[in-house]
């Protein structure tokens, strides 16, 4: 993979020297091996949600035209979710670049943003624009059964 223009390196440098230091609770991340455009991050799972106690691995993949692009993010860590494939990836408006209509990404949002924003995903599932059909659709019309099965990934997925 190719290595990021200078102009992103610094703006990148910056944002993870701030995660480093001064992390958002329950938010880590670093770079993977040495190339500053690959990066792992981790989100504990909020508290009084099913995902609670777990740890969550996600892959960050910074393209050269960050900040105007958003970083590319999907989840290692299996996670039983409406807005999360079975793949990781993550279906938020933050991550999409505005193009009809849709998409939230703009330039001014910061990856610590993006890693809170996900944390949040997790805590509060958003039903109408699902990933996952069939996980939105239980979560709709029976919450129960829905928390019981995420608490149950969470322990075999997320959990040491």
């Amino acid at each position: 993979m190719a290595t990021i223009n200078k102009v992103s390196e610094r703006r990148l440098a910056r944002e993870l020297s701030k995660l480093m230091t001064k992390p958002p609770e329950g938010i880590s991340c670093y770079q993977r091996e040495s190339q500053m455009n690959l990066l792992i991050a981790t989100v504990s799972g909020p508290q009084g949600s099913p995902y609670e106690g777990g740890l969550f691995k996600l892959e960050v993949e910074i393209s050269d035209h960050y900040p105007f692009q958003p970083p590319k993010m999907k989840f290692i860590t299996p996670v039983y979710h409406p807005n999360i494939d079975t793949g990781g990836r993550i279906c938020m408006d933050l991550l999409k670049v505005p193009k009809d209509g849709s998409g939230g990404w703009n330039p001014t949002i910061t990856l610590e943003s993006l890693l809170v924003a996900i944390q949040l995903l997790l805590e509060n599932p958003n039903p109408d624009d699902p990933l996952m059909p069939d996980i939105a659709d239980e979560y709709r019309l029976n919450k129960q059964v829905f928390e019981k099965k995420a608490r149950r990934f969470t322990d075999n997925h997320a959990k040491n």
